[in-house]
């Protein structure tokens, strides 16, 4: 069955374009114990965690946990390097954990259990401190486990943008938009049952593909058939609206638990400046962008082409139940058109340079990433070197030491690789040598292999894992130690 087949088609709709944003106010690397009573000190930002209702359209009002009344949260807009409070405050009955993504700031506020974190307890609050870095697109979220439960974890609309400014942005753009890219009550699937059409990672050199396959019953898969951007389906909420010579700078984030998405402006070309906050050496302009989940991804959009366009999925069932936006010029009266961009692969070195101005790596980690089918039951099981999670003591780092890190994907799925609290530089990916491209997730392709180097400079535990809910819940994550 396709997922066409599933999906219900309702009328035109639009997404709406932005994210309230929390005013940026007037101690690092902390986390205060809960306490029952308030704080007698203003916290820079309060995020309260609650239940909230994401009306996607009228006749679609959806019911989740999220922060500050809404899903997704405020955009939070922080300086780099200047520490900030925050008071974390969890109306929910469950504890409660928020991970900030792509931050290098300590395991005790990088909000992971597995690192040490404390939980924000039910009906409880935490204070942490922290000094924002390095600048760029991050984000929030929680990162409790949700294992068979669909209503925790990053299931819920639990995430939020946070916008790290260092300071060096021209502002040589009109509009500014956040954009996450969303889908919504997700469910089981038997194996096989939901094609994914808009998987274009198989068509790599296969360099990891196992002479033998594994053919046992694969275990239960989660999928979904409800999408919005932000918190507004295709056809509901405000259009983008812009006038001809303008410029957007449009700040996207693939915001699922559960897939990898490309995205297109109709009728435009996107030039990509940032991946994951970090600027790329060689900016291009492109048809259509591809995220991975957990990536984010920044463009400028020159507004030429008068009209009326959508923004949104390229592949037509996921953009017609509601994962777009409308964008409209001033003065046009017409329907929303979409146009398919050209079919491309996604290539990461594009944006790279030839030769990196980073220290060689000294030491060179491998990593071999498999499935057992059915290997948890009524769920895929997944090893890393042959082991699910935990991996103890069995990746020690050295403080100050550059490592490469080879991760070689023997499954029939794209990863998108997580490390906590590092950056990485892409050296290679299926054979493609690149250097200048920073990342905090990388996907790795369907039987394909990548290579990153980084610096340990983070002291502590630092958790690696897939940014898929599901592959992480069942065994897909290690730990690293820097000793």
């Amino acid at each position: 069955m396709k997922r066409r087949d599933l999906i219900k088609f309702g009328g035109l709709t639009l997404a709406r374009a932005g994210a309230v944003r929390f005013p940026l106010l007037a101690q690092d690397g902390m986390a205060m114990s809960p306490a029952a009573q308030a704080p007698l000190t203003q916290a820079d930002y309060t995020l309260r965690i609650a239940p909230v209702t994401v009306e996607l359209s009228p006749d679609r009002i959806l019911s989740t946990i999220g922060y500050n009344g809404t899903a997704p949260g405020p955009v939070l807009r922080m300086k780099e390097g200047k520490q900030v409070t925050v008071d974390v405050i969890n109306d929910t009955d469950t504890p409660e954990l928020v991970h900030w993504h792509g931050m290098l700031i300590p395991s005790a506020v990088d909000g992971a259990e597995e690192e040490g974190s404390p939980f924000v307890p039910p009906h409880g609050r935490s204070r942490i401190q922290l000094t924002p870095s390095p600048a760029g697109s991050r984000w929030y979220h929680t990162h409790v486990m949700a294992m068979d439960d669909l209503h925790k974890s990053t299931y819920t609309g639990q995430f939020g943008f946070v916008y790290v400014d260092g300071g060096n942005d021209p502002g040589q753009y009109d509009q500014e938009h956040f954009l996450a890219l969303r889908d919504w009550e997700p469910f089981f699937t038997g194996p096989g049952t939901m094609a994914d059409e808009d998987d274009e990672t198989h068509t790599g050199p296969l360099l990891e593909k196992p002479a033998v396959l594994n053919t046992a019953q694969a275990g239960l898969e989660v999928s979904s058939t409800t999408y919005s951007i932000n918190d507004k389906a295709l056809g509901f909420g405000e259009p983008i609206r812009v006038r001809e010579g303008q410029r957007l700078l449009l700040h996207f984030l693939n915001a699922s638990a559960i897939e990898n998405r490309r995205v297109a402006l109709a009728g435009h070309k996107m030039k990509v400046i940032a991946l994951d906050g970090n600027p790329v050496p060689t900016p291009q302009s492109l048809d259509s962008i591809f995220l991975g989940v957990g990536e984010r991804i920044d463009v400028v959009v020159e507004m030429n082409n008068p009209g009326i366009w959508v923004l949104g999925a390229t592949e037509p069932m996921v953009r017609q139940a509601g994962l777009g936006v409308i964008v409209e010029y001033a003065g046009q009266h017409r329907q929303p058109l979409w146009v398919d961009p050209p079919k491309s692969s996604w290539d990461y070195t594009i944006f790279g340079t030839v030769a990196s101005s980073s220290p060689a790596p000294e030491q060179t980690i491998d990593m071999i990433f498999e499935k057992i089918p059915s290997g948890m039951g009524k769920f895929n099981l997944w090893l890393v070197n042959g082991k699910p999670y935990p991996h103890d003591r069995e990746f020690v780092l050295q403080q100050g030491t550059r490592y490469r890190l080879v991760m070689r994907n023997r499954t029939d799925d794209a990863h998108p690789m997580h490390m906590h609290r590092h950056l990485w530089e892409l050296a290679e990916i299926n054979g493609k040598k690149t250097a200048g491209v920073i990342k905090d997730t990388v996907v790795i392709p369907y039987y394909g292999r990548a290579m990153v180097d980084f610096t340990a400079t983070q002291p502590g535990l630092t958790l690696f894992h897939c940014h898929i809910q599901q592959h992480m819940d069942y065994g897909f994550k290690a730990l690293f130690r820097t000793a």
